[in-house]
């Protein structure tokens, strides 16, 4: 399973929501892989062997742990060398500082398959690591994350009683689930805040909003697309032609706090604006391979007339930022807020025995013009920050900037 791509954009979706149908795609590779008794064998093992590495260094250190270590606690539990071998494997993916890349020990792994088939009990949120620290990247609309006042950008330093410097994403994305009626706190630091914000939130069911649509009377057609989701591509195809039925030309479409979906949805959407093979995106395997290119499925129905303004914050990411960074560079739309989140990395999800699972990013998403959205995100062409006045008077400038500009057209 590939999270971005063919099948899926990944991005780690609190659900905590389904983390693995909610970003930027995991597709899954087979490795013939087994175990058995205490120890991780795997078939073929001298395959897999590196002939450039001196593992010298650690059949050292593994040796003095079993001759010498002793539990600080006489209740301590033996670890098996089962657990040894889990424990260095999640030391090598840590190395590598990347918070995608993670290993799923059995109990982990059987969490997170459970996740991609999609049982939603939690709070309704996506997060990510910004500059080495777990940020939020958006609440989903009416959630419980959302209406406890969590917010894209928001800092979060403690989870419950736990720190979150140390923990990786999938780590604090276990610690921030769970059952419906449970309840977790979140300390977060917000921009424009003296002090930590504490925030309880009741887990719930989530249900996922994907879409609304509004002819306003100004003359501007709303669309306000909340994930790409697999019935994405039909929704926006209906209000598309709710658009071209109500005879305007004046488009607006809301993707802030919009945390991404499925990559096919983001295509086919991007397809009802362009020609048929223009460039969407590019899967960028750093060298490893030759890139993907994602081009237009070609539907291309509207012509010259239309003006089309696109919304963006910190909450926008992976799939909203292929849709917005293609539509950007073609001349077609315009990009109004504050610059995206910035997830642009794929992760395939490998099998290392039939219990446990590696997640390990495998490429990066680049713009038509070959920009890496991982690189900082999207900025807009027009920057319109949300203030602090703004939010304590509930006024949308973002909103109001994207109608004047479409107004004046």
């Amino acid at each position: 399973m590939k999270f971005s791509q063919r099948n899926g954009i990944f991005v780690v979706l609190i659900a905590l929501l389904l983390w693995g149908a909610f970003s930027l795609g995991l597709e899954r590779g087979e490795r013939g892989m087994a175990s058995a008794d205490n120890a991780v064998l795997v078939e073929n093992k001298d395959l897999y062997k590196p002939e450039t590495v001196d593992f010298s260094a650690f059949w050292k250190t593994w040796n003095i742990i079993n001759e010498k270590y002793v539990p600080a606690s006489s209740t301590d539990d033996r670890i098996s060398n089962e657990e040894k071998v889990y424990g260095a494997i999640q030391g090598l993916t840590a190395s590598l500082g990347d918070p995608h890349t993670v290993f799923f020990p059995p109990v982990q792994n059987e969490i997170f398959q459970s996740d991609v088939r999609g049982n939603f009990e939690g709070v309704g949120m996506e997060v990510g690591m910004r500059d080495g620290v777990l940020t939020v990247i958006s609440p989903l609309k009416d959630t419980p994350a959302y209406k406890a006042g969590v917010e894209p950008g928001d800092r979060i330093i403690s989870i419950d009683d736990t720190i979150t410097t140390n923990l990786t994403t999938d780590e604090a994305v276990s610690l921030i689930r769970g059952k419906r009626g449970t309840t977790v706190t979140l300390s977060v630091i917000r921009e424009g805040a003296s002090e930590p914000i504490s925030i309880p939130i009741v887990r719930d069911v989530i249900n996922i909003p994907t879409i609304r649509t509004e002819h306003l009377s100004n003359g501007i057609f709303l669309i306000e697309l909340y994930n790409f989701s697999a019935n994405s591509p039909n929704l926006f195809r209906g209000a598309l032609r709710e658009f071209i039925q109500s005879g305007s030309h004046k488009l607006l479409l809301d993707l802030r706090g919009n945390p991404g979906g499925y990559l096919e949805a983001a295509i086919d959407m991007t397809s009802w604006f362009l020609p048929a093979g223009k460039v969407i995106v590019r899967e960028d395997f750093g060298g490893k391979k030759d890139e993907t290119i994602y081009r237009s499925r070609g539907y291309d129905v509207f012509n010259d007339n239309l003006d089309f303004v696109i919304l963006v914050n910190r909450g926008s990411a992976s799939a909203s930022e292929i849709l917005a960074g293609a539509l950007r560079e073609h001349g077609i739309a315009t990009l109004v807020g504050e610059r995206t989140f910035g997830k642009g990395s794929v992760q395939e999800l490998v099998d290392i025995t039939p219990e446990t699972a590696l997640k390990v990013t495998i490429a990066r998403w680049l713009t038509p013009e070959g920009v890496s959205i991982s690189d900082g995100g999207l900025a807009p062409d027009v920057v319109v920050e949300v203030t602090k006045e703004d939010a304590e008077a509930k006024r949308d400038s973002q909103k109001e900037r994207a109608f004047e500009i479409l107004i004046a057209r």
